[in-house]
C-alpha cells in the first residue's frame, strides 16, 4: 500500500483554485477522495509527455481538475505535484 502526500506547489495550486473557481468548503475532503485509489493503485492514470513526462494524472472531484503525480517505487509513495484545471493553456494535457 502507498502512501500519498502532497507537494507545497500542490497545496498552493489547490488554495488557488478554490479562490480563483470559487470552489465549495469540503473541496479539500473531494480532493482526498480522489486521490484514495492512489493508495492501492499507485500507478493509476494516464502518464503524460514532454516537460511532464514521468508523470501521471487522474481526474479531480471536476472533469476540468487535473492531479498530476509520480510514484516514487523504491519508497511506495505517492506525490501530487501539481494541481490545474485542465481548461487552461497551462494544462499539463494541452499539447
Amino acid at each position: 500500500m502507498a502512501t500519498v502526500e502532497l507537494a507545497k506547489t500542490a497545496v498552493e495550486d489547490l488554495d488557488r483554485l478554490i479562490a480563483t473557481h470559487s470552489l465549495p468548503a469540503d473541496t479539500r475532503r473531494r480532493v482526498r477522495v480522489t486521490l484514495a485509489p492512489l493508495v492501492e493503485f499507485p500507478r493509476l492514470g494516464p502518464e503524460l509527455a514532454g516537460r511532464w513526462n514521468g508523470m501521471r494524472f487522474v481526474l479531480g472531484p471536476w472533469r476540468w481538475m487535473i492531479i498530476v503525480c509520480t510514484h516514487d517505487e523504491s519508497s511506495d509513495r505517492v506525490v501530487v505535484v501539481s494541481i490545474h484545471d485542465a481548461r487552461s493553456s497551462r494544462s499539463p494535457t494541452m499539447r
